[in-house]
This record gives structure tokens, C-alpha cells and sequence, in this order.
């Protein structure tokens, strides 16, 4: 009876008139939401809803979210603009969703990833038991930007060094979930997942409740129940704050965000002091003692003691503070070494080496070309790989070979023989895509999607939230989801298991 329903709203979705009329999956790609013309499995009824609704009152409704992010602030700067321009991020009401099933993989493989990812930190500023057995190379670890050697043998406070981490998701064409990329520094972008959460929920109460769909609302207050479980002070006793640059970083405005909604001071360095190795804040009432900084800030311009002697964003003594155990830094300065994209091909050989475990998520396939081998059949083929400058984010220090000139590829060429530890290359991995509105034609048209989960690790280990940023390549034909690029976002609905 159930299949036979199933089957019924498959039909109606194809006949009635509605939203997804004339919607053709792109070749060789995995739909989010169809297979060969019917909903996938679980997500007919969400599916014939959203179908019903029509393209004018998607149309509308898409119109009245647009002016609700705009009006609430929901921002980001273009760093390469130079009117310092600041932009709505782009969102699609159209969901992305995830079957109970495959999230539960995924939390899984997750989690693992993580537990290996925070003991090759452990290890690296530790014993370097890793480089030591040949698992990782050596040359990789400390010719990496990210690897900080006068922070060996500093134990961060709470045993914990990446608190907050988006792991980036991508699908292939045969509907495997690969990781493309780990951030492990200060990951951006779940202030969105909310924010749209929010909207989609306003305007699709009925389909929202229909899906039964897990909650992301939450997370500020797991966050700030993290921040508070690696306090150096007394339970009961801590006091955190959110460290930003200030209102002209690109993500502002999840800074402010994130503060507001845990309940937390949004401070920038000129409102903190270190005095006899301890973090104080500037207040009304006199300096109070600080505990545990959720930084924002990027650690090249934390604390001019240490990084860059010129910066005006950190707080002069910060480091010695962090390193007497004396204040926790979330996330930990050092992290960029287990995030650099050449240290990424090595995350498998992680798992199985800390954890003796095989790992649960598979990867995409890497070149290294700071080895001779992988640089050769890279320069061979530069025309087939997509490279990547392992100290670029956001798209930008990226070869799309199969979309590049002669030139481009002769540029790129130069760079990487000229440094070739800078660089990676894989084959191009055909993105799924994901039904999306495309407001000034009035269609919905498939657009490859990327999914940014987020992770918390705190005391007791890590949690998922489950969903995440789904981000969505709005240019026709683009592979780069980028909001800096054109991309924009849409909300991850993960379902919640059939009674």
C-alpha cells in the first residue's frame, strides 16, 4: 500500500501542473530530488506539496524571503570589490533534502573524521608519532603555512582543539558522498543555515511540518555549551566572549549573530587586555576576567606578541595567556595544518593509524605536486584536473581545466613548477545538483550543490548538526558555489525517520 501511494504522488508530479513542469536533471549528474523523472525515496510527499504550490506563489514567496533577508541584515562583503560592496546572500526557498538513512551515515563518518583529525593535531604539535612511522610526510607537515612550531608542546585548556569545523560534502555522479575539503579554523556560514531555516519555516509551514524535518535552531546553545566545556574556570564560572575583526569582516554579520542569539559579548581587541597572563575585559564596571574566546579573528593578526607585529585586530599577550592555560581559544591557533588541502590526500591514512579503523567517507581522488610522479600527470593533463593552491579559499587560486584557455593552463603551468608544494590537482567530480528557482526566467532549473555540515567537539566528544549549508552554483553550468562567485544557499532539510 505504501509503494502504491508512493507511486500515485510520483504520477501526480509528473501530470498536474505545477513547480517542477518541463524540470530535466542535468546529464550525469545525481539529483538531489529525482531519479528518472520520480521523486527519490521518502520525498514524494514534500515533493507533489512543493509542486502544488505553483511558480507565482513560489515567485512570491521567494520575493517576500529576498526582503526579509534583506531587512534583517543577512549580508556578506565582497573582499575583491573595491566599493567594499555588501550583498544579500543569494537563497533558493527550494529545500535540499536528506533521507534519515543517509544522514545517519553520514554522522557517522563524520564524527570519525574528526576524532582523527583532532588527534593528528595532538600529535603533530606533540610527539609527531605520525611523521615519525612515515604516514605523513614530514616536509608536508612543516612546510605547510598552517603548522605553527612554537606552539609544540602547548596542550590547549579542555584537551579540545577543533571546537567548531565545516566539513564541505560533495556527491559524485553515482550518488556517493565524498569530503572535498575540511575547514578546521574558523569555519563560516552556519549563521545562514538558520537564517534560512527560519524563512523556510514562515513561508512553508504546512510542507515544513509535513516533512518532519530535524531541527538546526539549537545550535547557538550547543555552541555556547561547548565554548563553556573547556573553560580553565569552574563550572558555573566562565565567562566567553565572540572575538571579531569588527563590521567590516565579510562574515560580521555572523559574528553579531551567533553573540546575540548564545548570549555572549561581541568584543573586538581594543576591548580586551592580558595582565600577569590572564585576558580581561574592558567593561563599565571595571576589567572582567575572561575564559574562553570564541575567535572569529584570523590567527596571522591574534596577538602581535606572536604573528603579525602590526596588527591592530588582536590582543598584544593573548598567546601567553592561551599557552599558561589560562584562557581557551576556540578554534585553537595551529588548526591550519590538518585543513591544508596537501594534507588532506593523508586523512584516510589518519583514521586508520589513530583510530585503527577504515574510514567511513570516502575523498576525491588527489595529485600532490610537490611528488614528482603526481606534479608530471598533472602537467600532462591540465586540461582534465581542476588545481588547487592548498592557501586559497573561496574558490579563488583554482585551474578548471576543462573550462580554462591555452593561456590559463600555461599560467598555471609556470606556477606549479615553480612551486609545487603549493599546489594540488584532482580530476573534475561531477557535483549533484539540486531543483533550484531561477527567478528571472520563472523556472526551476537543476544547479550543482556542495553541503557544509558543521561539527562541535567539545569535553565529550563530537556533535552533527544535523543539515547544514547546502550551497548551490546559481550560474548555468558553474561548478563554483562560492557567495564570494556567484553561489548561493539553500535550507537542508534532513528528515526524520518513518514511524
Amino acid at each position: 500500500m505504501v509503494a502504491m501511494l508512493q507511486r500515485q504522488s510520483q504520477s501526480q508530479i509528473a501530470l498536474r501542473p505545477g513547480l517542477f513542469d518541463g524540470y530535466t536533471a542535468l546529464p550525469s549528474t545525481f539529483d538531489e530530488l529525482f531519479d528518472t523523472g520520480s521523486a527519490r525515496p521518502g520525498f514524494a510527499r514534500v515533493l507533489q506539496m512543493l509542486h502544488a504550490l505553483g511558480k507565482d506563489e513560489l515567485a512570491r514567496a521567494q520575493a517576500l524571503a529576498e526582503k526579509s533577508l534583506l531587512q534583517q541584515g543577512v549580508t556578506f562583503s565582497v573582499y575583491n570589490d573595491s566599493r567594499g560592496t555588501e550583498k544579500i546572500f543569494p537563497f533558493c526557498l527550494l529545500p535540499r533534502l536528506i533521507a534519515a538513512a543517509d544522514w545517519a551515515r553520514l554522522e557517522v563518518g563524520l564524527k570519525q573524521r574528526l576524532r582523527a583529525l583532532g588527534m593528528f593535531l595532538d600529535d603533530v604539535y606533540g610527539d609527531q608519532r605520525i611523521i615519525a612511522a612515515g604516514i605523513v610526510p614530514g616536509e608536508m607537515v612543516f612546510a605547510s603555512k598552517g603548522y605553527l612550531p612554537m606552539l609544540r608542546g602547548i596542550k590547549p585548556p579542555g584537551g579540545v582543539r577543533i571546537h567548531i569545523s565545516g566539513i564541505d560534502l560533495i556527491r559524485d555522479s553515482a550518488g556517493t558522498w565524498r569530503v572535498l575539503e575540511d575547514n578546521l579554523r574558523t569555519p563560516s556560514g552556519v549563521s545562514y543555515v538558520v537564517e534560512n531555516r527560519l524563512l523556510s519555516k514562515r513561508i512553508f509551514p504546512r510542507v515544513f511540518d509535513a516533512a518532519r524535518v530535524h531541527r538546526v535552531d539549537h545550535y547557538p546553545t550547543r555552541l555556547a555549551e561547548t565554548l563553556r566545556s573547556v573553560s580553565p574556570a569552574p563550572a558555573g564560572e566562565t565567562t566567553a566572549v565572540v572575538l571579531t575583526p569588527g563590521p567590516f569582516n565579510s562574515a560580521y554579520f555572523e559574528h553579531s549573530f551567533l553573540a546575540r542569539t548564545m548570549g555572549l559579548e561581541l568584543v573586538q581587541a581594543a576591548d580586551l587586555f592580558v595582565d600577569q597572563d590572564k585576558v580581561f575585559c574592558r567593561t563599565t564596571r571595571g576589567p572582567r576576567r575572561i575564559d574562553v574566546i570564541y575567535r572569529r579573528t584570523d590567527e596571522a593578526f591574534l596577538d602581535p606578541e606572536v604573528f603579525n607585529k602590526e596588527s591592530v585586530l588582536g590582543v598584544r599577550g593573548l598567546m601567553r595567556a592561551y599557552a599558561a592555560g589560562n584562557v581557551a581559544l576556540a578554534n585553537a591557533p595551529g588548526n591550519g595544518v590538518a585543513d591544508d588541502k596537501a594534507i588532506y590526500p593523508f586523512v584516510p591514512d589518519m583514521i586508520r593509524f589513530y583510530l585503527e579503523e577504515e574510514p567511513l567517507l570516502d575523498q576525491v581522488p588527489t595529485y600532490v605536486c610537490l611528488r614528482d610522479d603526481d606534479r608530471a600527470y598533472v602537467l600532462d593533463h591540465l586540461g582534465d584536473m581542476v588545481v588547487k593552491a592548498v592557501d586559497e579559499a573561496g574558490g579563488y587560486g583554482m585551474l578548471m581545466g576543462p573550462q580554462s584557455t591555452a593561456e590559463q593552463r600555461d599560467e598555471f603551468r609556470c606556477r606549479i613548477i615553480a612551486e609545487p608544494r603549493k599546489y594540488i590537482a584532482q580530476h573534475r567530480v561531477e557535483l549533484s545538483s539540486c531543483p533550484t528557482w531561477i527567478g528571472e526566467d520563472r523556472t526551476v532549473e537543476p544547479r550543482r550543490v556542495d553541503l557544509r555540515p558543521y561539527i562541535l567537539t567539545s569535553r565529550e566528544g563530537p556533535w552533527v548538526l544535523p543539515g547544514g549549508l547546502t550551497r548551490v552554483a546559481l550560474v548555468r553550468g558553474s561548478y563554483v558555489v562560492n557567495s564570494s562567485q556567484g553561489g548561493g544557499s539553500k535550507d537542508t532539510w534532513v528528515l526524520k525517520e518513518t514511524t
